[in-house]
Protein backbone atom coordinates (compact mmCIF):
# COMPACT_ATOMS: atom_id res chain seq x y z
CA UNK A 1 0.00 0.00 0.00
CA UNK A 2 1.29 3.31 -0.74
CA UNK A 3 0.40 6.08 1.99
CA UNK A 4 0.61 9.36 1.26
CA UNK A 5 1.18 11.79 3.90
CA UNK A 6 2.96 15.20 5.74
CA UNK A 7 5.42 15.42 8.12
CA UNK A 8 3.16 16.62 11.77
CA UNK A 9 -0.08 16.11 10.19
CA UNK A 10 -2.61 14.12 11.05
CA UNK A 11 -0.88 11.64 8.91
CA UNK A 12 1.26 10.62 11.93
CA UNK A 13 -1.74 8.70 13.25
CA UNK A 14 -2.16 6.25 10.73
CA UNK A 15 1.78 5.81 9.96
CA UNK A 16 1.74 5.08 13.93
CA UNK A 17 -0.82 2.39 13.44
CA UNK A 18 0.74 0.50 10.74
CA UNK A 19 4.08 0.61 12.05
CA UNK A 20 2.28 -0.45 15.73
CA UNK A 21 0.19 -3.02 13.78
CA UNK A 22 3.38 -4.27 11.67
CA UNK A 23 1.53 -3.37 8.30
CA UNK A 24 3.56 -2.73 5.39
CA UNK A 25 3.38 0.17 3.78
CA UNK A 26 5.34 2.34 1.02
CA UNK A 27 5.38 6.37 2.21
CA UNK A 28 5.18 9.08 0.19
CA UNK A 29 5.75 12.35 1.09
CA UNK A 30 4.08 15.67 0.10
CA UNK A 31 5.38 19.08 0.38
CA UNK A 32 2.71 21.44 1.50
CA UNK A 33 4.87 24.63 1.06
CA UNK A 34 5.64 23.24 -2.29
CA UNK A 35 1.79 22.95 -3.08
CA UNK A 36 1.89 19.03 -3.71
CA UNK A 37 -1.00 18.23 -1.89
CA UNK A 38 -2.81 20.72 -4.44
CA UNK A 39 -1.35 19.44 -7.65
CA UNK A 40 -2.69 17.72 -10.02
CA UNK A 41 -0.64 14.87 -9.73
CA UNK A 42 -1.87 14.30 -6.22
CA UNK A 43 -5.87 15.39 -7.13
CA UNK A 44 -6.52 12.43 -9.22
CA UNK A 45 -5.21 10.52 -5.77
CA UNK A 46 -7.42 12.63 -3.22
CA UNK A 47 -9.14 15.21 -4.96
CA UNK A 48 -9.65 16.76 -1.73
CA UNK A 49 -5.99 17.68 -1.52
CA UNK A 50 -5.77 16.61 1.51
CA UNK A 51 -3.70 14.12 3.52
CA UNK A 52 -3.73 11.39 4.44
CA UNK A 53 -3.99 8.49 1.76
CA UNK A 54 -3.74 5.45 1.36
CA UNK A 55 -3.55 3.44 -2.11
CA UNK A 56 -4.64 0.01 -1.44
CA UNK A 57 -5.67 -2.98 -3.95
CA UNK A 58 -9.00 -1.46 -4.12
CA UNK A 59 -8.92 1.89 -4.45
CA UNK A 60 -7.87 4.94 -2.31
CA UNK A 61 -9.13 5.97 1.28
CA UNK A 62 -9.14 9.15 2.91
CA UNK A 63 -10.03 10.53 6.31
CA UNK A 64 -7.81 9.59 9.24
CA UNK A 65 -10.69 7.46 11.02
CA UNK A 66 -11.66 5.54 8.12
CA UNK A 67 -8.30 4.76 6.94
CA UNK A 68 -7.42 3.80 10.77
CA UNK A 69 -10.45 1.43 11.15
CA UNK A 70 -9.11 -0.12 7.60
CA UNK A 71 -5.80 -0.51 8.86
CA UNK A 72 -7.85 -2.44 12.17
CA UNK A 73 -9.00 -4.75 9.96
CA UNK A 74 -6.21 -5.82 8.41
CA UNK A 75 -4.72 -7.03 12.46
CA UNK A 76 -8.59 -8.46 13.70
CA UNK A 77 -6.39 -10.61 16.48
CA UNK A 78 -5.07 -7.25 17.90
CA UNK A 79 -8.69 -6.10 18.84
CA UNK A 80 -8.41 -2.62 17.93
CA UNK A 81 -11.81 -1.81 17.28
CA UNK A 82 -13.95 -3.20 20.07
CA UNK A 83 -16.17 -6.54 19.61
CA UNK A 84 -18.53 -4.67 21.93
CA UNK A 85 -21.02 -2.61 20.37
CA UNK A 86 -20.88 -0.04 23.62
CA UNK A 87 -17.10 -0.33 23.29
CA UNK A 88 -16.84 0.66 19.62
CA UNK A 89 -18.88 3.33 19.43
CA UNK A 90 -17.22 4.85 22.64
CA UNK A 91 -14.10 4.33 20.27
CA UNK A 92 -15.89 5.84 17.71
CA UNK A 93 -16.89 8.94 19.54
CA UNK A 94 -13.48 9.49 20.46
CA UNK A 95 -12.47 9.34 17.10
CA UNK A 96 -15.40 11.92 16.41
CA UNK A 97 -14.54 14.40 19.00
CA UNK A 98 -10.72 14.46 17.95
CA UNK A 99 -11.63 15.27 14.40
CA UNK A 100 -14.64 17.34 14.53
CA UNK A 101 -13.50 19.46 17.41
CA UNK A 102 -9.80 19.07 18.16
CA UNK A 103 -8.41 18.73 14.82
CA UNK A 104 -10.24 22.25 13.47
CA UNK A 105 -8.82 24.29 16.74
CA UNK A 106 -5.81 23.45 15.69
CA UNK A 107 -6.36 23.87 11.99
CA UNK A 108 -7.35 27.56 13.15
CA UNK A 109 -3.83 28.31 13.14
CA UNK A 110 -2.96 27.91 10.00
CA UNK A 111 -5.40 27.33 7.61
CA UNK A 112 -7.89 30.12 8.47
CA UNK A 113 -8.73 30.66 4.64
CA UNK A 114 -10.95 27.29 5.07
CA UNK A 115 -13.57 29.68 7.02
CA UNK A 116 -13.20 33.36 6.12
CA UNK A 117 -11.04 35.83 4.17
CA UNK A 118 -9.56 38.72 6.02
CA UNK A 119 -6.46 39.39 7.52
CA UNK A 120 -7.63 40.27 10.75
CA UNK A 121 -10.18 37.42 11.00
CA UNK A 122 -6.90 35.08 10.66
CA UNK A 123 -5.03 36.54 13.39
CA UNK A 124 -8.15 36.06 15.63
CA UNK A 125 -8.50 32.35 14.91
CA UNK A 126 -4.95 32.06 15.46
CA UNK A 127 -4.79 34.25 18.48
CA UNK A 128 -7.87 31.59 19.78
CA UNK A 129 -5.76 28.22 19.23
CA UNK A 130 -4.31 28.33 22.51
CA UNK A 131 -7.54 28.96 24.45
CA UNK A 132 -9.48 26.06 22.59
CA UNK A 133 -7.10 23.48 22.87
CA UNK A 134 -6.36 23.74 26.29
CA UNK A 135 -9.74 23.17 26.39
CA UNK A 136 -10.30 20.16 24.50
CA UNK A 137 -7.14 18.78 26.86
CA UNK A 138 -9.08 19.72 29.62
CA UNK A 139 -12.17 17.95 28.74
CA UNK A 140 -9.77 14.95 27.86
CA UNK A 141 -8.28 14.65 31.01
CA UNK A 142 -11.52 14.94 33.18
CA UNK A 143 -13.71 12.75 30.65
CA UNK A 144 -11.76 9.81 28.87
CA UNK A 145 -10.39 6.37 31.03
CA UNK A 146 -7.19 7.12 29.99
CA UNK A 147 -6.06 4.51 32.09
CA UNK A 148 -3.70 3.98 30.11
CA UNK A 149 -5.57 3.88 26.95
CA UNK A 150 -8.12 6.28 25.70
CA UNK A 151 -10.42 3.30 26.69
CA UNK A 152 -9.24 2.12 29.26
CA UNK A 153 -6.81 -1.27 29.34
CA UNK A 154 -6.82 -1.82 25.83
CA UNK A 155 -5.43 -0.12 22.56
CA UNK A 156 -7.43 1.01 20.24
CA UNK A 157 -7.21 3.23 16.84
CA UNK A 158 -8.36 5.90 18.82
CA UNK A 159 -4.76 5.78 20.80
CA UNK A 160 -2.67 6.58 18.03
CA UNK A 161 -4.92 9.68 16.83
CA UNK A 162 -4.63 10.98 20.03
CA UNK A 163 -1.24 10.42 20.31
CA UNK A 164 -1.17 12.57 16.78
CA UNK A 165 -2.79 15.36 18.21
CA UNK A 166 -0.66 15.55 21.14
CA UNK A 167 2.10 16.22 18.54
CA UNK A 168 0.75 19.55 18.02
CA UNK A 169 0.70 20.81 21.23
CA UNK A 170 3.37 22.89 22.08
CA UNK A 171 3.38 24.74 18.86
CA UNK A 172 -0.25 25.47 20.00
CA UNK A 173 1.04 27.19 23.48
CA UNK A 174 -0.32 24.56 25.41
CA UNK A 175 1.60 23.05 27.82
CA UNK A 176 0.80 19.18 28.43
CA UNK A 177 2.23 18.73 31.72
CA UNK A 178 -1.07 20.77 33.02
CA UNK A 179 -3.14 17.55 31.84
CA UNK A 180 -1.25 14.77 33.81
CA UNK A 181 -3.49 11.85 32.22
CA UNK A 182 -3.18 12.81 28.74
CA UNK A 183 0.75 13.55 29.55
CA UNK A 184 1.28 10.00 30.74
CA UNK A 185 -0.71 8.75 27.88
CA UNK A 186 1.37 10.65 25.53
CA UNK A 187 4.52 9.85 26.92
CA UNK A 188 3.52 6.08 26.68
CA UNK A 189 2.65 6.22 23.75
CA UNK A 190 5.99 8.64 22.41
CA UNK A 191 8.35 5.16 23.79
CA UNK A 192 6.59 2.88 21.96
CA UNK A 193 8.48 1.24 19.14
CA UNK A 194 6.07 2.55 16.62
CA UNK A 195 6.73 6.24 17.60
CA UNK A 196 10.80 5.74 16.98
CA UNK A 197 9.68 4.08 13.86
CA UNK A 198 7.56 6.55 12.07
CA UNK A 199 10.66 9.98 13.56
CA UNK A 200 12.89 7.58 11.81
CA UNK A 201 10.78 8.11 8.54
CA UNK A 202 10.35 11.75 9.18
CA UNK A 203 6.87 11.45 9.75
CA UNK A 204 7.17 13.09 12.79
CA UNK A 205 9.37 14.86 14.92
CA UNK A 206 7.73 13.89 18.86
Amino acid sequence: MKFYFAPGTISVATAYLMEDAGVAYDPVQLDFKAGDQTGADYLTINPKGRVPALATERGVLTETGAILEYVASLVPDRGLVPDDAWDAAQMRSALHYLASTVHVNHAHKLRGSRWATQQSSFDDMRAKVPETMAASCHYIETNWPLAPYVLGESMSVADPYLFAVCTWLEGDKVEIADYPKLAAHYAMMRDRPAAAAIRAKGITRS
